[in-house]
């Protein structure tokens, strides 16, 4: 927390970050719920000059470990927003996962939330794991729904290098249908598709920033910053971190690359494309694609209806 209090006060004079410049903050990635509110005390005096009034500030949190008190004591703190860790609501599933907590802790945890007084609660359902069936998927969604949320985010399982299941890609099996099943579920449910992954009453203005292609700071072990042409790498090691906080490698962003992240990222939202930054050959691509109904424009804006679909699109643009 020492590291991560360095690495920040560098940050906000890199950034040049002024009075209510600072529009959300997201503490994540691990388990912030494992830490005491108490140790973020000294973050949040540092950071309360250059917060925007009413600023959305998300935790995540793992159910088995945000107790009552520590939900709490983050809201004292000026957390407004909880993102829950669930995964799902299968007991047989979150043992597969390697998952702490049961379906019970995660039920608790949100209700505590909500009694505490926090208004915007998000929970993760993870799918496209080994032994998904659409009864207990349907079960999942069904479930989450009987809680006080405004906001879920479903995430298909992916392998990554390094993580417990690389030994078992059998682990991960997507399939089309089931997915654009599922995403047809939570809609009926009058949650609206924003993002590729995320669905709500309420949209999140952090998550909103990142498909805006807007500057953020990245703090902590494996962070990830962005401000204009680059891009701010710290150390993933955590014991390298707590060492050397301040040692980041930057990458340097030509146009091309600046420009097709844009094209990517807003086909996979509800943010758009802007025509302007099109090639003319690109263009046309896109005016085509406007005809055959998988794009529309408006206000020079190019916006796809299907996510799923989002990187074919980009890449028939493109290519």
């Amino acid at each position: 927390m020492h590291a991560l209090l360095v690495q920040i006060k560098h940050e906000l004079t890199r950034f040049q970050a002024t009075k209510n410049s600072i529009e959300t903050l997201f503490i994540g990635g691990g388990t912030p719920s494992t830490v005491s509110p108490k140790l973020y005390a000294p973050i949040f005096s540092l950071l309360e000059p250059y917060l925007q009034e009413g600023c959305e500030i998300t935790s995540e949190a793992n159910p088995n470990s945000a107790t009552y008190e520590w939900l709490e004591g983050m809201k004292k703190l000026g957390v407004n927003r909880i993102s829950f860790g669930v995964q799902s609501f299968n007991a047989n599933k979150l043992k597969l996962l390697n998952r702490a907590h049961t379906p019970q802790m995660a039920k608790e945890a949100l209700l505590n939330a909500a009694k505490i007084g926090y208004k915007n609660l998000s929970l993760d359902l993870i799918y496209a794991t080994l032994g998904d069936t659409k009864e207990l998927l349907q079960n999942d969604i069904t479930t989450a729904f009987s809680l006080p949320i405004n906001h879920l985010s479903a995430y298909a399982l992916t392998i990554e290098e390094g993580t417990a299941f690389e030994t078992r890609p059998e682990m991960s099996s997507e399939q089309l249908e089931i997915t654009e099943w599922i995403f047809q579920k939570i809609k009926e449910h009058g949650f609206e598709q924003y993002e590729i992954s995320n669905f709500g009453t309420y949209r999140s203005k952090h998550n909103l920033g990142y498909w805006e292609y807007k500057d953020y700071i990245g703090a902590g072990a494996g962070a990830v910053g962005k401000l204009g042409t680059k891009r701010y790498y710290p150390t993933p090691v955590i014991e390298e971190y707590i060492k050397e906080p301040l040692h980041i490698k930057t990458e340097e962003l030509s146009q091309e690359d600046m420009r097709l992240e844009k094209i990517f990222l807003g086909f996979r939202s509800c943010v758009g494309v802007a025509k302007e930054i099109l090639s003319d050959e690109e263009k046309i691509r896109a005016a085509t694609l406007v005809e055959e109904k998988k794009l529309s424009y408006e206000n020079g804006l190019f916006f796809n209806t299907d996510y799923l679909l989002a990187d074919e699109i980009a890449l028939f643009l493109s290519s």
